[in-house]
């Protein structure tokens, strides 16, 4: 795919993740604080908020995407995505489940997200270069 595909593929990933971050957060500090016990609510808003942080990361990917697509860029993008699904995915999923062994997929949206902001960082000089 070309930089113009990624481009807004990224923003609109970005803006409707960043608004299902808003409402797991909304939902996690009024429907599920009296369901959940402490531990399992923090799970909730740690998901929450790297979700979020991951939605703005993909935002600012769609934007640098404009200044010239590189495949970095478009890798950052894609483990971002990744990150949230896997990250976020498995902490919601713990915290209304209180399955132990989700736990063990963190880890792999954590790594996705780490090296996705190294793809961007990279990513972003080659594309001002080009």
């Amino acid at each position: 795919m070309t930089g113009d595909r990624w481009q807004p593929a990224a923003e609109l990933a970005g803006a409707l993740l960043a608004g299902l971050a808003v409402l797991a957060g909304a939902f996690g500090a009024h429907a599920l604080r009296a369901r959940l016990d402490p531990t399992q609510l923090a799970l909730w808003e740690t998901a929450a908020r790297y979700q979020m942080y991951h939605a703005l990361a993909l935002l600012l990917t769609g934007q640098l995407l404009r200044g010239g697509s590189t495949r970095l860029l478009r890798i950052a993008g894609g483990l971002f995505l990744a990150g949230i699904l896997l990250f976020s995915g498995s902490l919601y999923a713990l915290a209304l489940s209180g399955m132990r062994w989700l736990g063990a997929i963190t880890p792999v949206g954590g790594a996705a997200f780490l090296v996705g902001w190294g793809c961007l960082a990279i990513g972003s000089l080659q594309a001002e270069r080009s």
